[in-house]
Protein backbone atom coordinates (compact mmCIF):
# COMPACT_ATOMS: atom_id res chain seq x y z
CA UNK A 1 0.00 0.00 0.00
CA UNK A 2 1.00 3.44 -0.51
CA UNK A 3 0.45 6.44 1.60
CA UNK A 4 -1.34 9.92 0.54
CA UNK A 5 -1.96 12.94 1.83
CA UNK A 6 -5.17 15.62 0.72
CA UNK A 7 -4.29 19.12 1.46
CA UNK A 8 -6.62 22.59 1.30
CA UNK A 9 -3.98 24.78 0.26
CA UNK A 10 -4.00 28.88 0.21
CA UNK A 11 -6.57 28.73 3.17
CA UNK A 12 -6.32 27.95 7.00
CA UNK A 13 -9.86 26.66 7.32
CA UNK A 14 -10.62 23.13 5.81
CA UNK A 15 -13.03 22.46 3.10
CA UNK A 16 -11.81 26.18 1.92
CA UNK A 17 -8.90 26.44 -0.62
CA UNK A 18 -7.84 24.24 -3.64
CA UNK A 19 -7.56 20.81 -2.88
CA UNK A 20 -4.53 18.62 -3.35
CA UNK A 21 -3.54 15.08 -3.25
CA UNK A 22 -0.10 14.03 -2.31
CA UNK A 23 1.96 11.28 -2.31
CA UNK A 24 4.87 11.28 -0.13
CA UNK A 25 6.81 7.89 -1.50
CA UNK A 26 5.98 7.68 -5.37
CA UNK A 27 9.12 6.32 -6.60
CA UNK A 28 7.86 2.63 -6.26
CA UNK A 29 4.28 3.62 -8.39
CA UNK A 30 4.91 2.68 -11.95
CA UNK A 31 5.04 5.07 -14.67
CA UNK A 32 1.85 4.37 -16.45
CA UNK A 33 -0.03 4.58 -13.16
CA UNK A 34 0.53 8.16 -12.30
CA UNK A 35 -2.07 9.82 -14.66
CA UNK A 36 -4.55 6.97 -13.33
CA UNK A 37 -4.10 7.97 -10.04
CA UNK A 38 -4.23 11.67 -10.46
CA UNK A 39 -7.19 11.02 -12.51
CA UNK A 40 -8.99 8.80 -9.52
CA UNK A 41 -8.34 11.79 -6.91
CA UNK A 42 -9.49 14.11 -9.79
CA UNK A 43 -8.12 17.34 -7.78
CA UNK A 44 -7.01 19.94 -10.12
CA UNK A 45 -3.12 19.01 -8.84
CA UNK A 46 -1.74 15.18 -7.27
CA UNK A 47 1.36 15.86 -7.04
CA UNK A 48 3.92 12.64 -6.62
CA UNK A 49 7.30 13.35 -4.26
CA UNK A 50 10.74 11.22 -5.41
CA UNK A 51 14.08 11.08 -3.70
CA UNK A 52 16.03 14.15 -4.96
CA UNK A 53 18.22 13.66 -7.99
CA UNK A 54 20.86 16.10 -6.50
CA UNK A 55 21.06 15.12 -2.88
CA UNK A 56 22.09 19.02 -2.26
CA UNK A 57 18.24 19.75 -2.76
CA UNK A 58 15.19 18.32 -0.61
CA UNK A 59 13.09 16.67 -3.12
CA UNK A 60 11.87 16.14 -6.91
CA UNK A 61 8.21 17.09 -7.45
CA UNK A 62 5.96 15.42 -10.15
CA UNK A 63 2.62 17.53 -10.57
CA UNK A 64 -0.27 16.16 -12.67
CA UNK A 65 -3.40 17.30 -13.76
CA UNK A 66 -6.48 15.32 -14.23
CA UNK A 67 -5.29 14.78 -18.07
CA UNK A 68 -1.66 15.94 -17.83
CA UNK A 69 1.33 15.98 -16.54
CA UNK A 70 2.80 19.77 -16.07
CA UNK A 71 5.78 21.55 -15.13
CA UNK A 72 4.80 23.88 -12.73
CA UNK A 73 2.06 24.58 -10.79
CA UNK A 74 1.66 26.77 -7.13
CA UNK A 75 -0.58 25.14 -4.97
CA UNK A 76 1.09 22.01 -5.27
CA UNK A 77 4.26 23.10 -4.84
CA UNK A 78 3.27 25.30 -1.49
CA UNK A 79 1.04 22.23 -0.20
CA UNK A 80 4.03 20.16 -0.73
CA UNK A 81 6.65 22.26 0.81
CA UNK A 82 3.92 22.38 3.77
CA UNK A 83 4.01 19.06 3.84
CA UNK A 84 7.64 18.12 3.91
CA UNK A 85 8.10 20.92 6.44
CA UNK A 86 6.18 18.45 8.44
CA UNK A 87 7.89 15.79 7.56
CA UNK A 88 10.98 17.35 9.37
CA UNK A 89 12.77 18.57 6.15
CA UNK A 90 13.37 21.64 7.75
CA UNK A 91 12.10 25.02 6.67
CA UNK A 92 14.62 25.51 4.16
CA UNK A 93 14.15 23.65 0.89
CA UNK A 94 14.85 23.64 -2.82
CA UNK A 95 12.68 21.82 -4.74
CA UNK A 96 13.05 20.12 -7.69
CA UNK A 97 10.39 20.39 -10.58
CA UNK A 98 10.46 20.41 -14.17
CA UNK A 99 10.98 23.86 -14.69
CA UNK A 100 13.90 23.86 -12.76
CA UNK A 101 14.86 24.53 -8.65
CA UNK A 102 12.34 26.29 -7.00
CA UNK A 103 13.75 27.35 -3.52
CA UNK A 104 10.94 27.55 -0.81
CA UNK A 105 10.84 28.38 2.87
CA UNK A 106 8.39 26.41 4.93
CA UNK A 107 6.38 26.11 8.35
CA UNK A 108 3.99 23.24 9.24
CA UNK A 109 0.92 25.78 8.45
CA UNK A 110 2.28 28.18 5.62
CA UNK A 111 4.99 27.86 2.74
CA UNK A 112 6.55 30.74 0.22
CA UNK A 113 8.88 30.12 -2.95
CA UNK A 114 10.33 32.14 -5.73
CA UNK A 115 10.86 31.71 -9.21
CA UNK A 116 12.82 33.54 -11.27
CA UNK A 117 11.56 31.68 -14.88
CA UNK A 118 10.36 34.61 -17.00
CA UNK A 119 7.46 36.09 -18.09
CA UNK A 120 6.64 34.71 -21.77
CA UNK A 121 3.69 36.23 -23.81
CA UNK A 122 2.73 33.99 -25.78
CA UNK A 123 -0.15 35.98 -27.78
CA UNK A 124 -3.30 38.43 -27.68
CA UNK A 125 -6.26 36.30 -28.26
CA UNK A 126 -8.87 37.68 -30.03
CA UNK A 127 -11.20 39.91 -27.83
CA UNK A 128 -14.23 38.55 -29.00
CA UNK A 129 -13.28 35.10 -28.87
CA UNK A 130 -12.43 35.73 -25.06
CA UNK A 131 -15.48 37.36 -24.06
CA UNK A 132 -17.31 34.57 -25.43
CA UNK A 133 -14.60 31.75 -23.72
CA UNK A 134 -15.79 33.91 -20.29
CA UNK A 135 -19.72 34.07 -21.22
CA UNK A 136 -18.91 38.09 -21.26
CA UNK A 137 -19.89 40.70 -23.73
CA UNK A 138 -16.74 42.33 -25.55
CA UNK A 139 -17.25 45.87 -23.59
CA UNK A 140 -17.34 43.73 -20.32
CA UNK A 141 -13.36 43.06 -20.37
CA UNK A 142 -9.99 44.71 -21.76
CA UNK A 143 -7.67 43.10 -23.81
CA UNK A 144 -6.60 39.62 -23.46
CA UNK A 145 -2.98 38.28 -23.44
CA UNK A 146 -2.09 34.98 -23.01
CA UNK A 147 1.39 34.79 -20.77
CA UNK A 148 2.54 32.31 -18.13
CA UNK A 149 5.60 31.72 -15.64
CA UNK A 150 5.81 27.83 -16.70
CA UNK A 151 2.29 27.47 -18.09
CA UNK A 152 0.62 29.87 -19.92
CA UNK A 153 -2.92 31.81 -19.14
CA UNK A 154 -4.97 34.28 -21.18
CA UNK A 155 -5.45 37.07 -18.50
CA UNK A 156 -8.12 39.06 -18.81
CA UNK A 157 -9.22 42.20 -16.80
CA UNK A 158 -12.96 42.48 -16.55
CA UNK A 159 -15.17 45.74 -15.68
CA UNK A 160 -16.40 44.96 -12.46
CA UNK A 161 -16.92 42.00 -9.42
CA UNK A 162 -20.24 41.33 -10.63
CA UNK A 163 -18.70 41.05 -14.44
CA UNK A 164 -16.21 38.75 -12.45
CA UNK A 165 -19.19 36.94 -10.50
CA UNK A 166 -21.11 36.59 -13.79
CA UNK A 167 -18.43 34.63 -16.06
CA UNK A 168 -20.25 31.43 -17.58
CA UNK A 169 -17.62 29.64 -19.44
CA UNK A 170 -17.89 28.12 -22.76
CA UNK A 171 -15.73 25.24 -23.68
CA UNK A 172 -16.74 24.98 -27.36
CA UNK A 173 -15.18 29.03 -27.58
CA UNK A 174 -12.36 27.58 -25.53
CA UNK A 175 -11.65 24.45 -28.34
CA UNK A 176 -11.61 27.63 -30.84
CA UNK A 177 -9.19 29.27 -28.89
CA UNK A 178 -7.28 26.22 -28.29
CA UNK A 179 -7.17 25.63 -32.57
CA UNK A 180 -6.01 29.42 -32.94
CA UNK A 181 -3.99 29.32 -29.82
CA UNK A 182 -2.25 26.04 -28.70
CA UNK A 183 0.24 26.54 -25.49
CA UNK A 184 1.06 24.58 -22.62
CA UNK A 185 -2.49 24.02 -21.52
CA UNK A 186 -5.67 24.08 -23.50
CA UNK A 187 -6.62 27.69 -23.43
CA UNK A 188 -7.55 28.22 -19.59
CA UNK A 189 -8.79 31.49 -18.90
CA UNK A 190 -8.00 33.86 -16.14
CA UNK A 191 -10.72 36.43 -15.41
CA UNK A 192 -9.65 39.18 -13.32
CA UNK A 193 -10.73 42.99 -11.21
CA UNK A 194 -8.40 45.01 -9.31
CA UNK A 195 -8.53 47.50 -7.28
CA UNK A 196 -4.58 48.77 -6.16
CA UNK A 197 -3.09 45.91 -4.52
CA UNK A 198 -6.40 43.44 -4.10
CA UNK A 199 -7.62 41.33 -7.14
CA UNK A 200 -10.04 38.98 -7.41
CA UNK A 201 -9.29 36.51 -10.13
CA UNK A 202 -11.25 33.22 -11.60
CA UNK A 203 -10.03 30.73 -13.83
CA UNK A 204 -11.31 28.09 -15.79
CA UNK A 205 -10.22 25.22 -17.37
CA UNK A 206 -12.79 23.09 -18.63
CA UNK A 207 -10.88 21.00 -21.72
CA UNK A 208 -8.50 19.90 -18.50
CA UNK A 209 -11.32 18.79 -17.12
CA UNK A 210 -11.20 21.82 -14.16
CA UNK A 211 -14.40 23.93 -14.51
CA UNK A 212 -13.17 26.40 -12.61
CA UNK A 213 -10.25 26.19 -9.73
CA UNK A 214 -10.46 27.67 -6.74
CA UNK A 215 -6.78 28.73 -6.36
CA UNK A 216 -3.99 29.11 -9.19
CA UNK A 217 -1.12 29.73 -7.68
CA UNK A 218 0.73 29.66 -11.16
CA UNK A 219 -1.56 31.84 -12.42
CA UNK A 220 -1.29 34.38 -9.94
CA UNK A 221 2.55 33.84 -10.11
CA UNK A 222 1.86 34.80 -13.63
CA UNK A 223 -0.19 37.22 -13.22
CA UNK A 224 2.09 39.74 -10.58
CA UNK A 225 4.80 39.45 -13.78
CA UNK A 226 2.52 40.34 -15.99
CA UNK A 227 1.57 43.59 -14.22
CA UNK A 228 4.64 44.29 -12.33
CA UNK A 229 6.02 44.15 -16.00
CA UNK A 230 3.82 46.11 -17.72
CA UNK A 231 3.90 48.76 -14.48
CA UNK A 232 7.94 48.55 -14.46
CA UNK A 233 7.79 48.47 -10.86
CA UNK A 234 7.55 45.65 -8.06
CA UNK A 235 4.31 44.77 -6.62
CA UNK A 236 2.80 43.08 -3.96
CA UNK A 237 -0.70 41.53 -4.23
CA UNK A 238 -3.26 39.69 -2.28
CA UNK A 239 -5.29 37.63 -4.44
CA UNK A 240 -8.71 36.37 -3.88
CA UNK A 241 -10.07 33.20 -5.69
CA UNK A 242 -12.66 30.89 -4.84
CA UNK A 243 -15.44 32.99 -3.49
CA UNK A 244 -17.68 32.29 -5.89
CA UNK A 245 -17.26 28.72 -5.76
CA UNK A 246 -17.62 28.79 -2.11
CA UNK A 247 -13.84 27.58 -1.44
CA UNK A 248 -12.44 31.21 -0.58
CA UNK A 249 -8.40 31.27 -1.28
CA UNK A 250 -5.68 34.24 -0.57
CA UNK A 251 -2.74 34.16 -2.11
CA UNK A 252 0.31 36.86 -1.83
CA UNK A 253 1.87 37.20 -4.74
CA UNK A 254 4.55 39.73 -5.22
CA UNK A 255 7.79 40.28 -7.31
CA UNK A 256 11.50 41.43 -6.19
CA UNK A 257 13.84 42.62 -9.15
CA UNK A 258 13.68 39.38 -10.90
CA UNK A 259 12.16 37.34 -7.99
CA UNK A 260 8.21 36.34 -8.33
CA UNK A 261 7.11 35.26 -4.80
CA UNK A 262 4.21 33.20 -4.06
CA UNK A 263 3.19 32.40 -0.27
CA UNK A 264 0.24 31.09 1.23
CA UNK A 265 -1.17 28.73 4.38
CA UNK A 266 -2.58 24.98 3.87
CA UNK A 267 -4.05 22.75 6.06
CA UNK A 268 -3.95 18.97 6.15
CA UNK A 269 -8.00 17.29 5.49
CA UNK A 270 -7.41 13.58 4.81
CA UNK A 271 -4.51 10.61 5.32
CA UNK A 272 -4.91 7.50 3.72
CA UNK A 273 -3.32 4.17 1.16
CA UNK A 274 -3.78 3.60 -2.04
CA UNK A 275 -4.19 -0.24 -2.24
CA UNK A 276 -2.91 -1.32 -5.64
Amino acid sequence: MTRYLTYDVFTDQPFGGNPLAIVPNAAHIPEDQLQKIAREFNYSETVFLYPPEDSHNSARLRIFTPTMEVPFAGHPTIGAAVALAQMGHGSQMRLELKIGIIEAEATEERARFRTQTPLTIEAYPARALVARALGLYPDQIGTPVMAGVGLAFTFTEVTSRAALSNCKPDADAMREGLTAYPSSLDFPQVAYVRDGNTVHMRMFAPLDDIPEDPATGSAAAALVRLLADTEERDLSLTIHQGDDMGRPSVIHASTRGPDTLIEGQAVQIMEGALVI
